[in-house]
């Protein structure tokens, strides 16, 4: 029996400019173009095939500083263009939203679009954000005031229209939940209080809360070198330069 490389088919594939992985984050990935972030925000578009790739213009809100960034990349399939959007956070409530877009190769600020108070989760800012439906998501919390409410919440942001949304979660107890994409739906990880049962929830039909479906329930036993949402991640290691 002749033995195979199961991992022949991957090449190499080495980054054209300077980019540490430590701390860094690939933001996306549409039609081919790659957008990766560094930690101090400086954000490139790369694509591999062509071998060329784009630095974004900084920041238009200047020298301020923010606590917090998400980060979005999507194709905007309206005018054939494509988008990054940035969600800069200054306090608790206080944030700014950023889209730039590349046919003019510049920023603009966004005015926000909804009514309640949201705080954006920060527990997994490395995890691409799933473009779903022409809509980046983020999970998020409501907040009254200065109290936070335990109540998660999806906040979707339409690339087309550049205006947020609120979806419903699943009709489930847990304790954490992690955005993701599976085969193309948007879809939630949780787990119990204990960290022993995974569940995987797919929303069937986009917008629907109703449509939200359990497909796997896994089990799993917590180690202090493992945590499973983690090793659900994709995580991918191009050769630097």
């Amino acid at each position: 029996m002749i033995k195979t490389n199961h991992l022949s088919w991957i090449s190499e594939v080495r980054i054209p400019f300077k980019f540490d992985f430590k701390g860094a984050q690939i933001v996306g990935s549409c039609n081919g173009l790659l957008c990766l972030a560094t930690l101090d925000n400086v954000i490139y578009l790369w694509n591999p095939s062509i071998r060329k790739f784009k630095r974004l213009p900084d920041t238009c809100l200047g020298k301020l500083k923010s606590v917090y960034v998400r980060l979005g990349f999507a194709y905007c399939s309206e005018n054939d263009d494509y988008k990054v959007i940035r969600i800069s956070t200054f306090t608790t409530l206080i944030r700014e939203i950023e889209v730039y877009t590349l046919s003019s190769d510049s920023w603009r600020r966004v005015g926000n679009s909804w009514t309640d108070n949201f705080i954006f989760c920060y527990k997994n800012l490395l995890v691409p954000a799933p473009l779903v439906s022409g809509a980046l998501h983020w999970m998020a919390f409501v907040a009254e005031g200065q109290a936070i409410v335990p109540r998660w919440s999806i906040m979707s942001f339409d690339v087309n229209t550049e205006t947020f949304r609120k979806l419903a979660l699943p009709n489930y107890t847990g304790s954490s939940y992690c955005i993701s994409l599976f085969k193309g739906k948007l879809a939630i990880t949780t787990h119990d209080k204990h960290g022993s049962q995974y569940c995987i929830w797919v929303m069937k039909n986009y917008g629907v809360v109703e449509s939200w479906n359990k497909l796997f329930v896994v089990p799993f036993q917590m180690t202090a070198y493992c945590h499973p949402l983690l090793s659900m991640v994709p995580f991918w290691f191009p050769t630097a330069t």
